[in-house]
């Protein structure tokens, strides 16, 4: 055997792996924490488009549905939204039907409310916003609201402030133009809900015109005043 071959240094292989040093580690996890961080953010904008497009598919079926009861009944129906007590889950997520009360020889009690349905509660991080479905620089119509039941009981759960959309017994919307918008955003509890700058112009929603029928907003931009920035939906 050739000696010089014997007495030759080790080399070391060239395919043996040094391990990673601190910084690369490091490196590697901030990395991972990013992009974590960026899909989370991505699922929760995605939940909350979700959540404003099946809120204003339910919602235009409402409306739907009580100029029916206004048409069928020969009564006045609303469609209404709780706007009543800002420390409340059902602030501006509640959405109800009521009708004038029909008597049994087929006459109308005017101003007496009977709840049509148990109402939809809108998803969690979904809002309706006065603001941005007002017609123009007029307000919504909005007023305290008792309600009963067909027997004549007052329902007193359902008792206070609502914001209306009314047809009356034609089924005619009087105030034609007005919108019904949704929007997903934050609420403190005790505060407005606000719009968070990822999804400042996450709305939808649909305008009701003199016939009663809708029409629904084809993107957010027919949407007039929408934000650009993060701030309070009703302000």
């Amino acid at each position: 055997m050739n000696q010089t071959f014997m007495n030759a240094p080790l080399r070391p292989s060239a395919h043996k792996h040094r391990g990673f040093t601190l910084v690369e580690v490091l490196t590697v996890i901030a990395i991972i924490t990013i992009l974590l961080a960026a899909g989370a953010i991505g699922v929760g904008n995605l939940n909350a488009g979700k959540g404003v497009t099946s809120a204003v598919a339910t919602c235009e079926s409402l409306f739907e549905e009580a100029r029916t009861i206004a048409v069928s009944k020969r009564c006045k129906a609303r469609v209404m939204v709780d706007v009543n007590d800002k420390t409340s889950e059902n602030y501006l997520r509640k959405v109800l039907i009521i009708h004038e009360k029909i008597n049994s020889d087929g006459t109308v009690t005017a101003g007496t409310w009977i709840l049509a349905n148990r109402g939809f509660e809108m998803p969690k991080g979904t809002y309706f916003s006065k603001l941005y479905s007002k017609k123009n620089s007029g307000n919504l119509d909005e007023g305290n609201m008792t309600m009963q039941t067909d027997s004549g009981k007052v329902l007193a759960a359902f008792t206070g402030n609502y914001a209306y959309y009314e047809f009356n017994a034609e089924g005619i919307f009087e105030n034609a133009g007005s919108g019904f918008v949704v929007g997903s955003g934050v609420r403190p509890k005790g505060q407005e809900p606000k719009t968070t700058k990822g999804a400042a112009r996450d709305f939808a929603g649909f305008v009701v015109w003199r016939n009663g029928r809708t029409s629904t907003y084809s993107n957010p931009e027919q949407i007039p005043n929408l934000p650009d920035a993060a701030q309070p939906f009703n302000f």
